[in-house]
């Protein structure tokens, strides 16, 4: 139930000049190149190596951090025309972060196309280059969407107590939405939520793995009832739903609490991304992961709690890889016996639910029932 009234905690946009400016952090990776060119050496650029075996993970800190290992790109023969590439990609983020444009992937790919020799033949090629860009100035605390990169999937959904405030590029005028106020609609979260003003008194954040269960909260007014913010994530969540939730949680100072299927892929990819993010993007999960995220639901133990072994579905073998290989070579899961012991559950188990199955004791039983027993018991969240 909803508390008495509190005051709105309020952030503040997110400038470039929030971190290290872009522009200058360009400039500075680009004269690196001519200084060791200007001295007759063969310039090297060197980039974090992307991937789960190079990350480490700390309760501590709370989000996978990069390793040491890296790995060099040099100006030589069979590496000519990736490192002008890079170099153009470069040139290309500096023009849009100086001037406040912006490209998706797909259309930086197309940009290519007047690159004469150095063009990419295909986007997984651009992509890469992207990536590597990216993990460079990751060091100097910049990442991809303040270079104007903007990814091509929106943001998730958003309803509740919050306010959200930008300037209209336009005119200047201050933009406000009240994501309560919006009957049956939401707020669909911008690809780049650095420029926005976040406004609200609620007491939590709610994200929720599927649409149809955001709807069904949204339809009965969950969040006013128990004053959050409910966020759709659709899945994995995108990099603007995670950046996004990410400043609810840092900004607003606000718990998050995720409510996701009972099975290897809502747990060990969609709330371990949105927690500590992922191996491939160690370099930027400072900035995206959520390390105050804990996990509501839906777990083994709910489906001998809430009697839904009728309700679920076989593990299938792609199911049962997933969670082996979480519990082998995840750096999250190997650092939380809990989560050790839940999977291990699953795994005993043999069955997966989904949020759905709650729908066996009426249409409405999660908001009746199971989500306010759940909520009442914040201290059993796994973590």
């Amino acid at each position: 139930m909803a508390s008495k009234k509190k005051t709105p905690k309020k952030s503040r946009p997110r400038s470039r000049a929030a971190t290290a400016t872009p522009v200058r952090v360009l400039e500075n990776a680009a004269r690196s190149v001519l200084d060791t060119v200007e001295r007759g050496e063969l310039p090297v650029m060197e980039f974090p190596s992307r991937s789960l075996s190079n990350v480490r993970y700390s309760p501590q800190v709370g989000f996978f951090q990069l390793g040491p290992r890296t790995k060099r790109r040099a100006l030589r023969a069979n590496s000519a025309k990736t490192f002008a590439q890079t170099l153009r990609l470069m040139a290309l983020s500096k023009e849009m972060a100086a001037t406040g444009d912006f490209a998706t992937k797909r259309e930086a790919y197309y940009v290519s196309k007047n690159w004469g020799e150095c063009r990419f033949t295909e986007q997984t090629e651009s992509d890469a280059v992207m990536d590597d860009v990216e993990a460079l100035v990751s060091r100097d605390g910049v990442f991809r969407e303040q270079l104007g990169f903007v990814p091509e999937e929106h943001g998730g959904s958003v309803v509740g107590n919050l306010v959200v405030r930008e300037q209209d590029p336009e005119t200047g005028r201050t933009l406000s939405v009240d994501c309560g106020a919006l009957g049956s609609g939401a707020y669909t979260v911008p690809r780049n939520v650095e420029a926005l003003t976040l406004e609200s008194n609620a007491d939590f954040v709610l994200a929720i793995e599927t649409g149809g269960m955001f709807q069904r909260l949204h339809s009965h007014r969950f969040w006013r009832k128990h004053r959050c913010i409910l966020v759709e994530l659709a899945g994995v969540p995108s990099r603007a739903t995670r950046r996004f939730v990410r400043r609810l949680s840092e900004d607003l100072d606000l718990p998050v609490f995720c409510f996701v299927d009972c099975d290897p892929y809502g747990i060990a990819n969609i709330y371990r991304t949105l927690k500590v993010g992922s191996g491939s993007s160690a370099h930027v999960n400072r900035f995206f992961a959520v390390p105050k995220a804990s996990y509501l639901g839906v777990t083994p133990q709910d489906i001998i709690d809430f009697e839904l072994a009728d309700a679920t579905h076989p593990l299938q073998a792609v199911d049962i890889k997933r969670a082996e290989d979480a519990l082998k070579n995840d750096p999250f899961f190997r650092a939380h016996p809990r989560w050790r012991v839940a999977i291990e559950q699953m795994l005993s188990m043999g069955v997966r639910a989904e949020q759905q199955a709650l729908a066996k004791w009426g249409l409405n039983f999660v908001i009746d029932e199971y989500l306010p027993r759940k909520l009442a018991a914040r201290d059993t969240f796994l973590p």
